[in-house]
Parts: structure tokens; sequence; C-alpha cells
């Protein structure tokens, strides 16, 4: 990104919106946004006590539709069985409006993205997909090339995609869409609004409860974008809080804490792939992945404690006795927890919780010790 100026940058329709209220632009996975507004601890921590409005409109939203026999009998079933030949869940039996976290696999089973997909609701033969803004590009070239014998791809990523988090997002959203209520933890509404077609999403990258709106790129949706501002209980949060957010919710960030070396139970993601996937052994590198399953994974990610105030950043080297058995993925300091807090990768011979470690922070030996995972307890609706 480095090398990017601002000329070869794209803007997310709520650009303007974002220099209004004083954020600071950045670049990033090939777009200019807002890093943060009033900082990067305030906006955190009134994220987990208030609610706060992201930008997400440079990720990748878009619709996977069967070529023949959308809202037909049998639809859904099609549908399924063409995305699962690129990932390792069971997406046939999602219920309608049902979303799932999954991976983008390659054929050695390496980690190409992960991806939010969900059954529409209403109309068989159709999957809304999120997926990250970095490779989205690629992903949709994959998708294109591996299921065009049945489906057909609709990119959304020129609409407003924001998120509503924290614990008053639900009572902020009700004033305007009634219908958010009903919703719990990864569960989705197809919305119609007069003319205005809206989807409506109950999850986030935060670890608090809230909402991931897909919106028209037109004045009903930056007007709806501006009267959530405008309500006392929301303010904009840049990706600068973002980051620290998913960090002590214990998420990964992909090209991070995943990437194409790395397969899902290493990534500590086994959990994504269900018991009737495992028993078919249908999906991309399967061999390798089952193969990790059953006799364990050479390197697993866990979380990282510093025991001292010096935060430890991507690719701090770990090391037990001076020899080197890990690497940090991610990084920082957690305002809600108030100490450093990291992931990495390290050794499975040293994976327990309370094992020592040492984190090669310039060049000298800071202590820590490796944790459980969240640092931050999850505050979904179930």
């Amino acid at each position: 990104m480095a090398d990017q100026t601002t000329e070869t940058l794209r803007r997310t329709p709520l650009y303007d919106l974002h220099v209004e209220h004083g954020g600071k632009m950045v670049p990033f996975a090939g777009y200019e946004m807002p890093v943060q507004f009033e900082g990067v601890k305030p906006e955190h921590l009134w994220t987990r006590e208030h609610a706060g409005l992201f930008d997400v409109s440079h990720m990748g939203p878009c619709f996977l539709f069967l070529k023949d026999g959308m809202g037909e009998p049998g639809g859904h079933e099609k549908i399924s069985a063409a995305i699962e030949r690129l990932v390792p869940s069971n997406i046939a039996i999602l219920k309608p409006g049902q979303g799932r976290l999954s991976v983008l696999l390659n054929d050695q089973g390496g980690i190409l993205d992960d991806l939010i997909i969900t059954r529409m609701p209403g109309i068989d033969g159709m999957l809304y997909i999120v997926v990250n803004g970095a490779v989205k590009v690629q992903d949709w070239a994959l998708m294109e090339e591996k299921l065009s014998d049945v489906a057909s791809l609709q990119k959304a990523d020129d609409r407003i995609l924001m998120a509503l988090q924290g614990p008053k997002a639900e009572a902020v959203l009700a004033d305007h869409f009634p219908e958010a209520t009903d919703l719990t933890f990864m569960r989705c509404a197809y919305l119609q609004k007069g003319d205005e077609k809206i989807m409506l999403s109950r999850s986030g990258y935060t670890g608090e409860d809230g909402y991931e709106l897909l919106l028209p790129n037109n004045a009903f949706g930056t007007g709806l974008v501006k009267e959530l501002l405008a309500d006392e209980r929301v303010k904009p949060i840049g990706l600068g809080a973002r980051d620290s957010l998913r960090l002590e919710a214990g998420l990964c960030l992909y090209g991070h804490d995943m990437d194409a070396s790395r397969d899902p139970v290493e990534a500590d993601l086994g959990w994504v792939i269900q018991k009737s996937r495992r028993e078919r052994a249908d999906f991309p590198g399967a061999e390798r992945i089952l193969k990790a399953f059953s006799d364990g994974p050479a390197e697993k990610r866990v979380g990282i404690q510093p025991l001292e105030r010096a935060p430890a950043r991507e690719g701090t080297e770990i090391h037990v006795n001076g020899e080197r058995v890990g690497i940090v993925t991610s990084g920082g300091f957690g305002p809600s927890v108030d100490r450093p807090i990291a992931m990495g990768y390290v050794r499975a011979d040293i994976t327990a919780p309370g094992t020592k470690i040492d984190l090669m922070v310039r060049g000298k030996a800071r202590a820590a010790e490796v944790c459980a995972l969240p640092f931050v307890q999850p505050n979904y609706k179930r």
C-alpha cells in the first residue's frame, strides 16, 4: 500500500461523510479509509459501551445464484453444492436467513480467505456472501472460474456496506428497522423499504452485538447513515479501533493471522468444518486438513499475553529457552483490558495456556505467556 497515491485509490460512498466528521484518511485495501476520528482508544471504548458505526464498503459483498432453477424446489441444495466445492463448511443445512463463517480453500487446503455465507431468506438458489476487501478480486475470479457451469456472481461492492456495533446497536437500529430485534446472531433479513432493498445481518467483527447493513448507494443509503450518526448513542469509528476490537475478540485478520500457507486446523478454525463434511472428505485439501485433525498440526494459533507493558507487534519472534518456537501475527494494546495483547502461532507442544514464552522485542527477550482466546468475552445475541 505504501506506493499507492490518492489518485489510484478508490473511495467508498461514505468518503465525504468521513471527511465531514474529521476522519483521518489512509490507504487501506485499495481505498481511502478513515483510520480514526477522535482517537483509537476513545473510539474503541465507545463501541464497547455504546454503538460505533463502521464503513466496511471496501469489502466484497456479492450474490451467488443459480443460472437455472433459482426459486424452484431444490434450489438451495444446488447452490450449496456449488459453493461447497470451494469451502469445507456444510452450507446445505443452513436455514433461510442463516449465515455461517467459512474459509475459501486452495487445492492444498490453505486458506485463501475467510468469508460469511448466508442463505437468502425467501429466495432458494441464491447465497449472500461477504469476502475480505484485500482479496475480493481474487475470490470472485475463483468463484467465477470454478462455479460458472451452474452459478452466476453479482458483485455488490458499489453499494454501502456499514456495521453498527455495540450494546446499544439494537436499540438504535430498531428505531429505523423494527425487524432488527427479531434477528439473532448470524441471522439475516432481506428488507424492502419502498423501492429500496436492504440486507440486514446480525453479525460483526468486534465481539459486540451488532449488525451489518448492505444499503443502496443513493440518497436513501447515505441519508440513513447520516440519521444514525445524528443519534447521540452513535459515533463514527475508524480502522484503528476496528483492529483493536477484533484483536480483543480473538478474531483473525486475513493476510496476518491466516493465509494460504495455513490450514483451518492450524488457524484454530477447525470448527468451521462440520462433522458431515469431515466424513465426506469432499472439500479442497481434505487429505491435509483431516490429517491435521487426526495427528494435530505442527503449529497452532494461540492468544499471547505479554507480561510487560511493551506491546509485541506482528512479526515478533517467539522464543523458549533461546529457541524460536513461533511468531506473532497480530499485536497491540487492548483498551478494554488495559494491557498489551497479541495472537500468533507457536509449536504444538507449547499451546497450553500459562506456558511461559519470550517475545523478542527489539532484540530483547520480554516475558509473556500463552493464553486462551478471546481476551474479551463476546456479547452476541444467541
